[in-house]
């Protein structure tokens, strides 16, 4: 890999009076990655040899390739799942509790020890910020693995009156491309722990830490067969929910997707658990800590250039501070910059895919159209690459599509109430039941609000904070099941 920088570009915030307020490059070395030309599959512990048909995975901050993946024909499929029941049926069911939860604890301390490289090679995939990445996606991970590590010899506490639960079998995992390694963390930890073995299907657009998560288990020394990754497009993931040789469906991604696994499914024994789209109401009374609030905001929906399931891309804020928290919001993400990935000053990183970037110019034209009032601050947006300006709009109602429909970009669309019960009846006006935030300084008014949201996060005065310990998932279009915590390791267990 070349250690050269992707091209720097900073949006250009003005300090009253000073002029602009810019910022020194500080670029993350890649040279801490070394990526292969091509990928085969990882299968049985081995690598494949790479496949006839490949797909190019980019860096969506400047379209340079990465490297080639393999598209998984129906014999990988074959392969992989043969794999894995060999595994779950063979070496896995003898390996006890305690030792599964040995190999646990040494995926995560090998997580730890590359966290850097990983870091580096999330950014370069996937297009976040380094700072998310090492400071959030990485070290996510890695306790995910530490904390499920300790459950697997703690299995019939899982389930009350279930004293001897056992795994379901083999497990398919088809996972998205805006948390690549976190969401394969995400699933892979609890079925290994419950005793299940593993085929999983990264994005076609961020396969590559799933690949150097293969390397970590042989490092790691994991019986052949557990842990299986096949990479494709959506056929390939379509055909590995459907393979007879499966015995569980763990899915993540979009409503439309997550409607048809269902329909796959239906009839069947197959287990599954789906973890869908949102559209988060994010809800600030007039009594917030309003400085807090904007912080709030920022991250609920500019993390991770809003390419976040539980995202709070939907603002309602008490009429009677509306006009102050819009001036403060503003000022805020003036100060945000959008640039190169890899610099360690960066808050907005690229657009993940030409697809959805496409799509989120579409809903933003929607959003003017309709009569929506579009804000952006001053931001000069490099000339190679997939990027778009954190924005915010005003001016809506819960009829515009942007109100309506996830975007799942940098988007923020602004409603305003009157009063608590307004402001719950707007937020509870969605087909989505994902998450939902709450900023007040009255105590007894969080409980109020949280009772009334139809949603399965719920966050107070924060936003978009994950702990391995606490479950998550939604309701109604945003899918069934959680991951996280104890309950992540029900939908891994019979009983």
């Amino acid at each position: 890999m070349s250690d050269r920088p992707t091209p720097h570009t900073v949006s250009t915030p003005q300090e009253s009076g000073t002029g602009a307020l810019l910022y020194a490059p500080a670029p993350e070395s890649r040279a801490v990655v070394s990526l292969r030309a091509a990928y085969g599959h990882f299968v049985d512990g081995e690598f494949t040899e790479p496949g006839e048909k490949t797909l190019v995975s980019v860096n969506p901050a400047d379209e340079e390739k990465l490297a080639e993946v393999s598209v998984a024909t129906e014999a990988d499929l074959d392969r992989a799942v043969a794999a894995a029941r060999r595994a779950y049926d063979g070496a896995w069911s003898r390996t006890s509790p305690s030792e599964r939860g040995k190999y646990l604890y040494r995926i995560s301390r090998i997580i730890q020890d590359r966290a850097r490289e990983l870091a580096v090679l999330e950014s370069l995939d996937n297009g976040k910020p380094i700072k998310e990445t090492r400071d959030v996606d990485i070290p996510l991970a890695a306790a995910h693995f530490f904390y499920y590590a300790g459950w697997a010899d703690k299995l019939p506490f899982v389930s009350p009156g279930v004293p001897a639960p056992r795994p379901l079998g083999v497990a398919a995992q088809v996972i998205p491309w805006n948390f690549p390694l976190l969401m394969l963390a995400w699933k892979i930890a609890p079925a290994l722990a419950a005793g299940n073995t593993v085929v999983l299907k990264p994005a076609e657009t961020t396969p590559l830490t799933a690949l150097a998560f293969a390397e970590i288990c042989q490092e790691a020394e994991l019986p052949p067969g557990v842990v299986n990754i096949v990479t494709g497009a959506g056929a390939t993931g379509r055909a590995l929910v459907a393979h007879p040789g499966v015995d569980k469906v763990a899915f993540t991604g979009s409503t439309e997707v997550g409607r048809e696994i269902a329909r796959t499914l239906a009839g069947t024994p197959k287990r599954a658990t789906l973890e869908l789209g949102g559209k988060g109401a994010n809800i600030v009374y007039a009594d917030a800590a309003l400085d807090q609030a904007v912080e709030g905001i920022v991250t609920g929906i500019f993390f991770n250039q809003g390419h976040v399931c539980c995202a709070g891309s939907r603002l309602l804020v008490q009429e009677s501070v509306a006009e102050e928290v819009m001036h403060r919001l503003k000022e805020r993400v003036a100060r945000l910059r959008l640039g190169d990935p890899l610099d360690k000053n960066t808050d907005i990183g690229a657009i993940n895919s030409a697809a959805q970037l496409a799509r989120i110019q579409d809903l933003a034209a929607a959003g003017r159209d309709e009569g929506g009032e579009q804000w952006s601050p001053p931001c000069e947006l490099p000339s190679r690459g997939y990027w778009f300006a954190p924005t915010v709009f005003t001016g809506i109602t819960q009829a515009h599509r942007i109100a309506r429909e996830e975007i799942f970009g940098p988007v923020l669309s602004v409603l305003t109430f009157r009063t608590p019960e307004e402001a719950v009846e707007k937020a509870n006006n969605t087909p989505y039941g994902l998450s939902a935030g709450i900023w007040t300084e009255k105590a007894s008014r969080i409980p109020w609000t949280a009772n009334r949201l139809r949603a399965g996060v719920i966050w107070s005065n924060t936003f978009n904070k994950f702990d391995p310990t606490s479950p998550f998932g939604g309701y109604r279009e945003s899918g069934y099941g959680r991951e996280g915590g104890r309950h992540g390791l029900e939908a891994y267990l019979n009983g």
